[in-house]
């Protein structure tokens, strides 16, 4: 059976061919710090790039943690090299959850809540513990 974090992203893409445009949106909306973050050529190709392996992060994480899973915690370093502050990296996962949460509209159920909201708690977890 399909986790509930799978499940968002699949009802997602039956409704919405590219999310990066909207996940970007939002996040520039909600952290316009953020858009500083990102150079202007070439700007589109790193976003859906990121997104995507944020994605597959994403879903390794909720479901079987094969490996991909462990990009969450390499990158908290590489965003710090960065300059990106930790409570943007952690609220940028919150922002991909916002943006599901719109293309699903009614679709978005109580489970789909839970298990989002458990897994940002995870991902706010390895962020902290990444800096002991």
């Amino acid at each position: 059976m399909t986790n509930p974090i799978q499940r968002s992203f699949e009802l997602a893409a039956e409704r919405c061919e590219n999310l990066t445009p909207r996940v970007y949106r939002r996040l520039f909306r909600e952290h316009p710090e953020a858009e500083a973050i990102f150079r202007s050529e070439g700007s589109d190709l790193v976003k859906g790039s990121m997104l995507a392996l944020t994605i597959d992060a994403i879903l390794d994480f909720a479901g079987e943690r094969s490996g991909n899973f462990r990009l969450i915690e390499c990158e908290v370093s590489s965003h710090d090299a960065y300059g990106t502050p930790r409570e943007l990296f952690v609220a940028s996962f919150g922002v991909i959850a916002n943006a599901l949460r719109g293309v699903l509209g009614a679709d978005w159920s109580a489970e789909i809540e839970n298990a989002w909201q458990e897994l940002l708690q995870k991902i706010e977890g390895i962020v902290a513990a990444s800096e002991a």
